[in-house]
């Protein structure tokens, strides 16, 4: 700002000035800190991180981007799901900060098979947990996603890549926001389609009802599978979700 000898600013001013501008550093940025309920947290993510890992801002992007092999061997995976979600890791590359892990969701499995796949693309290993899909998916609850919708207010999963986000605790707990990088999940943010833990994607209800129960969309897994899902990924790597 140019100030003229005649009206040059007083020290209350100034003053004033360096307490607005010090006031918007601290700020938080984001504009959905609330998008799962008035509750959400944006200030908290610190706290919930798992040691391995830290808070990677929406704005961040990979400055340079080596496209990765699409040859990964992931035991257990179905081989063409691997191939898209390694090409959309390729075509997103720029959206995705971390590229040495993702996680894939095989939607063409039923809910009572361990078909969250988390891949470790340098060595091939792989992780497997059950997730459970959304009821506007299967609506019959048969334990098979019949549709897929990005939808407000349809309760279904959507497919696509998505890009793991910050933490915060909403009323599921423990979660982790996700923005959908496809036309077919660009409204993940905004219907809060989240990673959550649910009582009704442990293991003991495949024993009682012979499948996990339904989200509202999001990718729930069971109660003590949270922590290592959020260790594996933490912020900035991409979960990709489809059926072949």
């Amino acid at each position: 700002m140019k100030w003229s000898q005649d009206a040059a600013p007083s020290r209350r001013a100034l003053l004033k000035t360096g307490g607005l501008f010090a006031g918007t550093l601290m700020i938080p940025g984001a504009v959905s800190a609330g998008m799962r309920d008035g509750r959400a947290m944006r200030g908290k993510p610190e706290s919930l991180l798992p040691p391995d890992t830290f808070h990677t801002p929406r704005s961040a992007a990979v400055a340079s981007v080596q496209p990765v092999s699409r040859s990964v061997l992931a035991p257990g995976v179905n081989q063409r799901l691997m191939q898209r979600a390694m090409a959309a890791l390729d075509r997103h590359g720029s959206r995705i900060a971390h590229r040495d892990r993702i996680a894939v969701a095989d939607f063409s499995a039923g809910s009572s098979t361990p078909r969250f796949h988390l891949i470790d693309l340098g060595d091939g290993r792989v992780t497997s947990k059950l997730v459970a899909h959304g009821s506007g998916s299967d609506p019959a609850h048969t334990g098979y996603v019949q549709r897929f919708s990005n939808g407000n207010g349809s309760n279904a999963s959507c497919e696509g890549a998505f890009v793991t986000d910050d933490y915060y605790i909403g009323k599921h707990g423990r979660s982790q926001r996700l923005i959908g990088l496809d036309p077919t999940n660009n409204n993940a943010l905004e219907r809060a389609i989240v990673v959550h833990a649910a009582w009704y994607a442990n293991p003991d209800m495949i024993a009682r009802r012979g499948m996990l129960g339904r989200s509202q969309g999001c990718f729930a897994v069971g109660e003590r599978e949270l922590a290592e899902v959020f260790a594996r990924l933490g912020p900035g790597r991409m979960i990709y979700a489809a059926k072949v």
